[in-house]
């Protein structure tokens, strides 16, 4: 009764509203159990646009991905920036940005992305494969015979070092790898609690987490960063935007540098995962990516063996098409991030087809690409990992079709429009180098035969998280 009176409760123009029966809290708890399945079922009783009540907010998704560009170019009336801002500064704990505190403040952060992009992103796509080999040396070096691990822990291990290395510097105490690793042990507590902060639980609810993100804050404190060498031009240029606003604190720069370092792993370390364990379940992928890494090295010259320095050029990066394509097969798998948009005022959204979308103020604009990535339309066999489906004729296939018309956007792991990652290019670069030297260097297999799931307390956050790890073994290839 609740469900159909709400229905027809709506202004004129609104989409159907999906209620539920708990005050509140409305579709929040079968939500966060499986948004997937959910989405896709009231896709086939309402159509392609409804307003579910999430939690006290009221979200609109839009399933078409025909119309995701109405909703994407629509920045003026469906903001974004102010709800990311409340989010992270909840969640990182610093005051938020757009209290009139900090002028522009929000602007200048924004305006040093430019050194994720262009030839600084060559620059510091140089320093991470620099580093990367350092960590695979020290780690691995003496693996003349067999070494297993579990094989999560070894992807957060490299990812987390060389990543730190290169954004921040290094540390140059003696046990410079143990700081790393103690910050990096305290990093993983802090992020099993993300998706809780994220919902909006008080962090006081989440045991030692607040005592944890305090810990990991004050590693960032400027006498700590000072200390750290040859750090990155993108978070030298944030400290010194920092220095300008006094009524900064030096605990609110230092969360904020700790939020950029999340920002920066939080989603690659479980992506680099999927990209291996995909390649190490597949012998077929295995083998087409790395014939075509030996091919690269053998063309250029360049020696195998982790004593040897490999060297890779932005463009010798973008030409090896089977590693992209088996990593964006990945990413198309374990990806669920939610696009949300904030409507700015009572508005009618035009979309395609003459149809309109009655908003109020404050609404919930949603896309949910993790639709469109397993749409049977778009991706034939979407369950089933084929790591040349991004390849057409020995290149790069960007043509993918639904209902037979093609498709403005196909894949979607880094947001769209004007919140996407604004370090998605340094983050592929960032694992395509890591599996390069992996497979350059090493043979590598898995131990254990166990399928390995989607942890979904994640939906809607990002990469999702694998629901256990898995042992693989490696050893030094002759």
């Amino acid at each position: 009764l609740i469900f159909f009176f709400s229905v027809f409760n709506r202004k004129t123009g609104e989409p159907p509203l999906i209620n539920g029966w708990i005050p509140y809290l409305g579709k929040a708890l079968i939500f966060r159990k499986d948004a997937f399945k959910f989405l896709l079922d009231q896709q086939k009783k309402l159509g392609d646009i409804f307003t579910v009540h999430i939690a006290g907010r009221y979200i609109t998704f839009i399933m078409d991905p025909f119309q995701y560009v109405y909703v994407i170019r629509n920045s003026k009336q469906l903001e974004f920036h102010e709800f990311a801002d409340k989010m992270a500064s909840k969640t990182f704990d610093y005051p938020a940005l757009s209290k009139g505190k900090f002028p522009d403040l929000k602007e200048n952060l924004h305006r040093i992305y430019q050194y994720l992009q262009g030839k600084p992103l060559d620059i510091i796509s140089d320093h991470m494969m620099k580093n990367l080999q350092d960590v695979f040396e020290w780690k691995c070096s003496q693996a003349t015979d067999w070494e297993t691990e579990k094989m999560y822990k070894f992807c957060c291990s490299v990812m987390f070092e060389a990543s730190f290395v290169t954004l921040y510097g290094r540390v140059p105490a003696a046990d410079g790898h143990k700081v790393i690793s103690e910050i990096r042990d305290k990093f993983i507590k802090f992020d099993a609690s993300f998706p809780y902060l994220a919902a909006n639980i008080p962090i006081e609810l989440l045991g030692a987490t607040k005592k944890v993100r305090k810990e990991l804050i004050h590693h960032f404190l400027l006498q700590n960063m000072t200390k750290w060498l040859g750090g990155s031009k993108v978070v030298q240029a944030r400290q010194d935007i920092f220095e300008k606003y006094e009524l900064l604190g030096d605990y609110d720069k230092a969360a904020h540098h700790f939020a950029f370092l999340w920002a920066s792993v939080g989603n690659t370390i479980p992506a680099t995962f999927w990209a291996m364990y995909y390649l190490l379940r597949h012998p077929e992928a295995l083998a087409a990516v790395r014939d075509e890494i030996d091919h690269l090295l053998q063309s250029t010259g360049q020696k195998r063996g982790p004593t040897y320095n490999i060297h890779l050029t932005r463009e010798q990066l973008d030409n090896l098409v089977y590693l992209e394509s088996a990593l964006n097969e990945s990413l198309r798998m374990c990806s669920s991030s939610m696009n949300i948009r904030i409507s700015q005022e009572d508005f009618v959204l035009k979309l395609e087809g003459n149809q309109e979308v009655g908003l109020r103020k404050g609404d919930w604009i949603a896309l949910y690409p993790q639709i469109l990535h397993m749409d049977p339309e778009v991706y034939e066999d979407p369950k089933e990992y084929k790591f040349d489906r991004y390849i057409e004729n020995g290149k790069k296939k960007t043509t993918f079709y639904k209902a037979g018309r093609k498709l403005k956007y196909f894949l979607m792991p880094f947001g769209s429009g004007i919140s996407m990652c604004p370090g998605r290019f340094l983050a592929m670069n960032e694992m395509k180098m890591f599996l390069f030297i992996l497979l350059a260097h090493f043979d590598v297999e898995l131990v254990e035969n166990k399928a390995v799931r989607l942890d979904n307390s994640r939906m809607g956050l990002g990469i999702l998280l694998p629901d256990v790890d898995v042992a693989f073994r490696y050893k030094l290839r002759s």
